[in-house]
Order: structure tokens, then C-alpha cells, then sequence
């Protein structure tokens, strides 16, 4: 495999753009050698579906756009990340406080730390922020047909 890997994608800040921000992570992984049917991938499906999620709800029609961006380096590390234009960072809510929403952010931490991984927050230079998690890069031990589908 490559030594640098990159993807990206623009959608629209519409809830119908959460599932295509999914399949798009999914399907990119899939070309890079990880199958949809993983752990792994379930992991960072939901991931994803947290970010796209966080980028379409908290940002009050202010990023009418939001970007997927998924990078490989040396076989080791994966990034998932997802910009928008809205200037505001995420706020960590009390652990007391009784909500049926708001813990994206903490189930993103939770799974990033599970997988070994770090979350990062960091401003973009046009005033938004990019939302991102670091994961080790796991294969599957045996080679991945063009179906996707492990061979014997």
C-alpha cells in the first residue's frame, strides 16, 4: 500500500447527509483494505455518524457545508475528521446533567480510547474547526478480494 493515503468529501449540512458521510468513510476504507463487516469499521461508522451529526445540528445553519476527510499514513495510522465553518468548539456537558442529547463528543472519546486512538479539536484557518480522531491502522490478516470479501 501507498505510504499516504487521502480522501475527502463535501456535503451539505442536511440530516441526509449524516448516512452519506458514512457510506463514503466506509466505502474508502473498504478500498484501502478494511472490510465493512469489522469491528473495526462499526467503530468508526459511528464515529462518523457522531461527527457528521455534530456538524449538521450544532451549527446553526451557519457551515452550510461540512468535509469528510480520511487519511492513511504508512499503513499506520488512519485519521477520520470532519471540518465545518462554525466558530464555536464543542462544550463538554457535566456528567451530572440529565440530557437525552449531547454526548457525541463523549462517545467519540470513549470509542477513540478504546480503539488506542486520540481525539483532537483544532481551529481552521478560515474560523471553523476541524473535529478528528487518530486510530491505529488494523488490517484484516488475510487479503481482501475486489468484492470485499476475505479469501481462504
Amino acid at each position: 500500500m501507498a505510504d499516504h493515503l487521502e480522501a475527502s468529501v463535501t456535503l451539505p449540512s442536511d440530516p441526509a447527509s449524516v448516512s452519506a458521510a458514512r457510506a463514503y468513510v466506509v466505502g474508502t476504507l473498504a478500498e484501502w483494505g478494511l472490510p465493512a463487516d469489522t469491528e473495526v469499521s462499526d467503530t468508526i461508522r459511528l464515529i462518523i455518524s457522531e461527527l457528521a451529526t455534530n456538524a449538521v445540528q450544532h451549527t446553526f445553519g451557519q457551515s452550510p457545508t461540512f468535509t469528510v476527510d480520511v487519511t492513511l499514513d504508512r499503513d499506520e495510522h488512519l485519521r477520520v475528521g470532519v471540518t465545518d465553518s462554525h466558530p464555536r468548539f464543542p462544550r463538554r456537558l457535566p456528567a451530572a446533567v440529565q440530557q437525552d442529547n449531547g454526548r457525541g463528543l463523549a462517545i467519540i472519546r470513549w470509542l477513540t480510547a478504546e480503539c488506542g486512538g486520540r481525539l483532537r479539536i483544532r481551529p481552521t484557518r478560515e474560523g471553523g474547526k476541524t473535529i478528528s480522531v487518530e486510530l491505529p491502522w488494523t488490517v484484516p490478516a488475510q487479503p481482501v478480494t475486489a468484492a470485499g470479501q476475505q479469501e481462504p
